[in-house]
């Protein structure tokens, strides 16, 4: 994890240290990166950080600094929706480069009702994880991104319909149109559930 990235000469940096151990750990493969991006400035240049390293696995926002950054109050840094243009401009940048995208911790330990709100909110709006800081918001995190057995059937489903079609562009399902993004969308949902295709754990 790499923390303060502002620019792709961060992630360069980490690069040239990681490439002297890369003969060390062959075997495991190159070590991987995410990108801690907690600035103004790291937020202007999402873009550029999303494609500065082959090692870059996932972009995290970090609240804390961030907010100390933007120079937002203890009110307004506590109030999700002021969060939701900054979330989204990770997510795109992170999406459109093929990164995971990870939300940023929770920092109040003892409120569970705000923790459950934010990481549910994390999940709906595509986000692959979220950080914790505290052993007690482990479950609450999980519970969230784990998608439901509904979400579950409906993604098996899904593929199956596709399969079914023998490769054309859309299918019906249940009444609705399926296509390459549905699928796609399922397929995130079955990754979640810790599934692959066919229900395979």
């Amino acid at each position: 994890m790499v923390p303060k990235v502002e620019s792709p000469d961060d992630l360069a940096f980490v690069d040239g240290l990681l490439a002297e151990a890369d003969a060390d750990v062959r075997e495991a493969g190159p070590p991987g990166v995410q990108a801690l991006v907690e600035t103004a400035r790291g937020i202007q240049a999402l873009r550029e950080i999303s494609t500065a390293s082959p090692r870059l696995e996932s972009i995290v926002i970090g609240y804390a600094d961030l907010a100390a950054s933007l120079g937002r109050s203890r009110a307004g840094a506590a109030d999700l929706d002021r969060w939701l243009a900054l979330q989204d401009a990770v997510l795109v940048a992170a999406r459109a480069a093929g990164l995971r995208a990870i939300d940023g911790p929770y920092l109040a330990i003892d409120d569970a009702d705000g923790l459950r709100a934010a990481a549910t909110r994390a999940a709906d709006l595509g986000f692959d994880g979220k950080w914790v800081i505290h052993p007690a918001q482990i479950d609450t995190v999980l519970r969230a991104f784990t998608p439901r057995a509904e979400e579950v059937a409906h993604a098996e489903a899904v593929l199956s319909a596709m399969e079914q079609g023998g490769g054309a562009g859309a299918v019906s399902l249940d009444g609705e149109m399926v296509d390459e993004p549905v699928r796609l969308a399922a397929l995130r949902t079955l990754e979640r559930a810790g599934r692959g295709p066919g229900g395979q754990r």
